[in-house]
């Protein structure tokens, strides 16, 4: 006799394999680390590092999972490779300068680190951070594109203002910390302290460090720290965020492997949930109903990483800052000679 759904047989295999499930659940909440207060024990030394960029390439469309064998050949591809041939090439001082008359002193390669493979999550290779919408790219509305259109008329040289954060060694470079905290070419550590009413996320690009408050009220809208005011609560095994009052200089930020714009205005919710296996997922979602046409989200797989983290020196707000304006002022005064 065949054993139809609604069955008696068919029932006890359903409650059999619910049991299963709920039993898997349970064994990995009680596998979790825990406070002396009961929370689950996310402290310690993470990295985020990965070659998958915040936004998905157009040519992938709404792919968000490939396979195992598609992730190999599109970690060697054009799409993900961030360092060229030259990149890897030892520095030449003496090298003639490019064509383009602009210099060419960056990094090598010896000082990036930014992974070498896509993200897995679940199991899932993925291709971009962004989860929603489908096809992995920022749904920024008209007011948005506007936005990031008026910033680039307007920055220039005339003044350290006009600089990027990153460059002026106040906050790091793009959104590594965040919120949303996102990879970025190198120096991708986050450094997790908790206590029974706080939780602090130094983050090793430019020391940043985020204080986040549990179970409080969040500060006046007149006060916007740099990375926001953050105020936090646990549901269950998952410590949820939220973020508002992003500071008015945070708004754009910029990155190698990444660019994003985030008004004052937006709402930040992120999610980190410890697996059994040593491994923090990370969700987020950003919502602006003038900046985006619809909130957005990502997700993130944070690994525990070994050793401690070593103090993140910036110098391009000490020596490069000053030479980039000196060099503006030389470039108006030769002008103002020529006239």
């Amino acid at each position: 006799m065949s054993e139809q759904a609604g069955t008696p047989l068919a029932t006890l295999a359903i409650a059999i394999s619910l049991l299963a499930t709920a039993g898997s659940a349970n064994l990995q909440a009680a596998e979790l680390a825990r406070t002396p207060w009961g929370h689950p024990d996310i402290q310690g030394l993470w990295n985020n590092s990965t070659i998958s960029s915040l936004e998905r390439s157009p040519e992938l469309a709404d792919k968000l999972v490939v396979s195992a064998e598609e992730a190999l050949e599109l970690e060697g591809s054009y799409i993900y490779n961030v360092l060229s041939e030259q990149d890897a090439a030892p520095s030449d001082p003496e090298r003639p300068p490019p064509s383009d008359g602009d210099t060419d002193a960056g990094y090598n390669a010896f000082w990036i680190d930014p992974g070498t493979h896509l993200m897995v999550i679940n199991g899932e290779h993925r291709t971009s951070i962004i989860t929603d919408p489908p096809n992995g790219r920022i749904p920024y509305s008209a007011a948005g594109v506007g936005a990031f259109m008026a910033y680039g008329a307007r920055s220039g040289y005339d003044g350290p203002e006009q600089r990027p954060l990153g460059e002026r060694c106040l906050v790091g470079f793009g959104s590594s910390g965040g919120p949303p905290m996102i990879p970025v070419l190198y120096n991708n550590n986050y450094q997790i302290v908790q206590t029974p009413d706080h939780v602090m996320i130094l983050v090793e690009m430019n020391h940043d460090a985020r204080i986040i408050r549990l179970d409080g009220e969040h500060l006046p809208d007149v006060i916007k720290p740099w990375l926001g005011d953050s105020v936090g609560r646990w549901e269950g095994d998952t410590l949820v965020v939220e973020t508002i009052n992003q500071h008015p200089q945070q708004a754009f930020r910029f990155a190698t492997t990444h660019r994003l714009y985030v008004p004052t205005t937006a709402k930040i919710t992120e999610r980190f949930t410890p697996t059994a296996e040593g491994e923090l997922v990370y969700q987020f979602t950003v919502e602006d109903a003038e900046a985006y046409e619809v909130p957005w989200s990502g997700e993130v797989a944070m690994r525990k990483a070994e050793g401690r983290m070593f103090e993140y020196a910036c110098h391009e707000g000490n020596y490069a800052l000053p030479g980039i304006l000196a060099g503006a002022r030389t470039q108006e005064r030769d002008a103002a000679t020529a006239n």
